[in-house]
């Protein structure tokens, strides 16, 4: 197997990666007002999302942007900064045109770290200071087994929740404790009962494969017991172990490796192969395959966004680890893993009074753009309609990226049985996404991606 076969490369949710975002305004110009950079957009179905970047623990496989804990008053200060940020926000987008928004989620970190009183205030911040309607809207909420309580599911359930999605990770213990992920059967179980007596009507449950020590026996224990609650959702995520998490420390601290040689080898193998295996039982089950890690219930209700919706354009991201993303810039603040660098981020965010110029960022068009729909369209099992790329870009994909496109067609990554014209991956395609993804990479983004130092 070949560095350029190897089916786990990158997990790509968004493009470009916030690795290729770099410091905006270096010139005389400044940082860009956010009310300039949304004047020419259109701002009558906009996507918005909250991030909340608190945890009770971090997981061994976590490098999102996300602390352990919010000490002294540490969510109320980083709510009232929230609050001063969508205000500003909301000022930018200015009231020339309408401005409405079809869909929210609340991310994180774990948005039910807070209490269900800071919950209230969560959702008054994205209605009465955004103008988002959350009760006629899809709105998509994060939580974990140990902050699902009945208190914060009542408000979620009473302010307009249409979707939750609970980390499940494993149902055997073991597997647990061996993805450094504190937590026992019995409390996942309890935290999908209180979940199921909410009445939200979409439950997503996520699941890990490639868990050291994980065999195809114990993957369908953790499958048959998702299963037995009939979630609407699953989304079936290979494990990845990335620098500067606590799995990451605990390959280097050992001189083990997951990145060299036969070990490699082996790990990729038993990922696909738990992967296929996990695909193939959900299908037997009645659900249907919309992307790589999502797994929707035959005739169940779309209640929140499609996998990589989050690149939408017309994003409004609220929240130091939030994105946002107009037709042509994608913007954010600092990015960072090691928790002392996120710490001090989330410290000046939270200290911050003037919101109303975007901090570090990349520039998406032209080529780009073109990229990024043809990534985030072919990376769904539906696959991209060349007439729709035709109609945004006005060319055609399969010239724009003819050597891409012949590569994977070689590896029998599309599906040659497609419709006319249709461009679709194969279930191989499907299952080697992760390696398709980064194949569209722009050299531009490839190199900034390439020169960032972790922290």
């Amino acid at each position: 197997m070949t560095c350029t076969t190897r089916p786990y490369q990158s997990y790509v949710y968004a493009y470009p990666h916030k690795t290729a975002y770099r410091p905006l305004g270096v010139h005389a110009t400044g940082r860009p007002l956010l009310g300039d950079l949304w004047a020419g957009e259109r701002k009558d179905a906009l996507s918005l999302y909250l991030h909340i970047p608190f945890c009770e623990v971090r997981c061994g496989f976590c490098n999102l942007f996300t602390r352990i804990g919010a000490p002294d008053e540490l969510a109320t200060r980083y709510l009232d900064a929230l609050d001063r940020q969508a205000s500003a926000v909301r000022e930018a987008l200015g009231d020339e045109g309408p401005v409405r928004f079809a869909a929210a989620a609340f991310g994180g970190g774990t948005p039910t770290f807070l209490t269900a009183g800071e919950l209230e205030r969560l959702c008054d911040i994205a209605e009465k200071r955004m103008g988002a309607d959350l009760r006629s809207v899809p709105l998509s909420v994060e939580t974990s087994p140990s902050t699902a309580t009945a208190d914060r599911l009542g408000v979620l359930a009473d302010r307009g929740t249409t979707r939750i999605s609970i980390g499940v990770q494993s149902f055997v213990d073991a597997e647990a404790r061996a993805a450094v992920r504190p937590q026992h059967r019995s409390e996942v179980e309890a935290a999908l009962g209180r979940i199921r007596d909410a009445r939200i009507p979409v439950l997503n449950i996520d699941l890990i494969y490639g868990i050291d020590g994980q065999t195809e026996e114990t993957w369908r224990t953790s499958l048959d017991a998702a299963l037995s609650w009939r979630p609407e959702e699953l989304y079936l995520y290979p494990l990845y172990v990335r620098p500067l998490t606590g799995l990451g420390r605990q390959s280097t601290s050992t001189g083990s490796t997951c990145s060299t040689g036969e070990q490699d080898a082996a790990w990729d193998e038993q990922r696909l192969r738990l992967y296929r295996a996990g695909r193939d039982h959900l299908l037997d089950q009645g659900y249907e395959q919309v992307s790589m890690r999502m797994f929707r219930r035959a005739g169940a209700p779309h209640a929140g966004p499609e996998d990589y919706a989050c690149q939408t354009d017309g994003m409004i991201g609220l929240g130091c680890g939030a994105r946002s993303y107009t037709s042509s810039l994608h913007y954010s603040f600092d990015y960072a893993v090691e928790m002392r660098e996120i710490r001090g981020i989330i410290d000046g965010f939270t200290a911050t009074e003037d919101f109303s110029r975007a901090e570090v960022g990349r520039y998406v068009d032209g080529d780009e753009a073109r990229r990024r729909h043809l990534l985030q369209s072919l990376l769904q099992a539906e696959g991209l309609r060349p007439e729709e790329y035709r109609e945004r870009f006005g060319s055609d994909p399969r010239a724009d990226f003819a050597t891409e496109l012949d590569l994977f067609a070689g590896r029998g990554w599309l599906d040659a049985s497609a419709a006319p014209g249709l461009l679709r991956l194969s279930p191989e395609g499907l299952a080697h996404s992760d390696a398709l993804g980064p194949e569209l990479f722009s050299p531009g983004v490839r190199a900034a991606m390439a020169a960032y130092e972790l922290k």
